[in-house]
């Protein structure tokens, strides 16, 4: 059932309903100036997932409604005042049930703002019944939208004028969204951001020039998450930022021998510092994340004994976003960000001196990734049930250098080939991160105790929290007799020679 058209170039509403009205009878039932608002995550939650959000005002109302991105039509809609910053506050129904699982801790961000004239027309019969309903949006910067509502009752007359829509009157039937056109407008396009790493490199290009060309691809995700994690519009706004942080320290620790030493080693330390800086408030972001899931392992008539820890945890989250927020403003890291931008723009030398920087990205690629694979090996096979946790941990920091390797280069290797490896070592960082996040968790705890012992927090917050400690503990026991098996997968004969295959020297291809 079409229910949406387009209005041709340059036909205003006025001159529709006119000619409108000489071929059916018309009542203009309202004519007002209105708003829309297009909302999303910073990210495109809703939008990758076929949604768009638009809040429309009136003068004496507005509304949200939800729509398909593919085919227009209604998902959700609900009067409301003011738009909530997360699906979770939004009342119980349709609405919070679409976006809260979409979302999750992400916030909705005005995406852009049009400003239209709005006309509600009906169509009537000669007993002066409303038969059809017509709404009319029309916009100054593009073609101007109908929406055709049908009259319970009056389906023949629905498909009647849906056709004279059609035919005589040259509307064309559209299931666009009006946020594409409405994006245009303001130089933009939808998913204009992912936190996914998509680097495509040239394998015969110089290595430290694709160096340099993966470091300016994650500066600029440091730059755009810099102002959401700077305002704490949302935590994934310094999780993303923490992330490529992360990347460029690995880079510059395992892309080795392509940037002069003493330039390394500056902004080794300085991307150093900026994880450092950033890491109490991330942990503390991630406790108040996981809160709810602490409160469901908890017997249920404890749980709300926990709620203590919560408020604790928000004083403190707010004291380290404030710090971090200053740290993010002060001249070190302004001026050392702006002197990397700057070094990652200038030419590189048509001769350089450093051992690794004319050799193709692809050979560097090559021997960093096979070396990093056999080292993980390495590690791993050392590890026995006695153990200390420690050997867990340099476990863990060597899949992650490989992981952010492999993410680096995949565009040098067949697609399907290291998605697959990569999805392969996933596996096992996941429980080594499992067990390294549960023993944090738990020490973390008990160090939060003992600053909540001079706070006057009731007692039964501390009982509670013990046994959350206890879970904790369990969990992480739970994940250490996890990781042999974990291992035993990675290092089986068929992902060794697929990493043999992808990445050893050619000497090697054939043992």
């Amino acid at each position: 059932m079409v229910s949406q058209f387009e209005f041709p170039v340059n036909l205003t509403a006025e001159n529709f309903i006119a000619t409108l009205s000489e071929v059916v009878d018309t009542e203009l039932a309202a004519q007002q100036a209105a708003t829309k608002t297009f909302y999303d995550s910073f990210d495109w939650r809703l939008y990758s997932n076929g949604i768009t959000c638009e809040f429309n005002q009136v003068k004496n109302n507005s509304a949200l409604i939800l729509r398909s991105s593919k085919t227009g039509l209604l998902i959700a809609s609900s009067d409301l005042k003011k738009v909530p910053t997360f699906g979770k506050a939004f009342e119980a129904g349709l609405i919070r049930d679409t976006l809260e699982p979409l979302l999750e801790m992400r916030a909705l961000l005005t995406v852009c703002v049009l400003d239209y004239e709005l006309y509600h027309l009906n169509i009537v019969n000669k007993d002066q019944k409303t038969i059809v309903r017509l709404v009319i949006e029309e916009y100054g910067q593009f073609n101007s939208r109908l929406l055709l509502q049908p009259v319970k009752g009056y389906d023949k007359a629905f498909d009647h004028v849906t056709e004279l829509l059609a035919t005589s009157l040259a509307l064309t039937p559209t299931d666009k969204p009006v946020l594409l056109p409405a994006l245009q407008i303001h130089g933009r396009k939808p998913k204009g951001y992912s936190s996914k790493l998509t680097i495509n490199l040239d394998p015969d290009m110089r290595a430290d020039i694709a160096g340099k060309y993966i470091y300016s691809h994650l500066l600029k995700a440091i730059k755009v998450n810099e102002q959401g994690t700077i305002a704490d519009t949302d935590s994934e706004f310094l999780h993303d930022f923490r992330v490529a942080i992360r990347r460029t320290r690995a880079g510059l620790s395992q892309i080795k021998g392509i940037l002069p030493a003493n330039i390394n080693a500056y902004y080794a330390d300085f991307f150093s510092w900026l994880g450092q800086v950033t890491g109490p408030t991330r942990d503390l972001d991630v406790y108040l994340l996981s809160f709810e899931g602490y409160k469901s392992s908890l017997p249920a008539s404890i749980r709300d004994d926990l709620d203590g820890l919560y408020d604790f945890l928000l004083v403190k989250q707010h004291k380290a976003q404030k710090e971090l927020a200053k740290k993010l403003q002060s001249p070190r890291y302004l001026t050392t960000l702006a002197e990397w931008e700057q070094y990652l723009k200038e030419p590189s030398y048509n001769k350089p001196l450093e051992q690794n920087a004319k050799l193709t990205i692809k050979e560097l690629a090559d021997h960093r990734i096979w070396k990093i694979f056999n080292r993980v090996l390495q590690e791993g096979n050392a590890i026995s049930v006695s153990s200390p946790a420690e050997a867990l941990h340099d476990l863990r920091k060597s899949c992650k250098k490989l992981r952010y390797l492999m993410e680096f280069f995949q565009s040098l290797y067949a697609e399907e080939q290291i998605r697959q490896l990569i999805k392969n070592l996933k596996g096992l960082q996941e429980v080594l991160g499992d067990f390294q996040d549960y023993a944090v968790q738990e020490e973390n705890l008990k160090l939060f105790s003992e600053e909540m012992m001079a706070l006057k927090i009731p007692a039964n917050t501390f009982l509670a929290m013990g046994v959350l400690i206890q879970d904790l503990d369990a969990n992480r026991c739970r994940a250490r007799e996890d990781f042999a098996s974990k291992f035993d997968s990675f290092k089986l004969e068929e992902n060794r020679l697929a990493f043999k295959q992808l990445f050893a020297p050619s000497k090697l291809q054939g043992h």
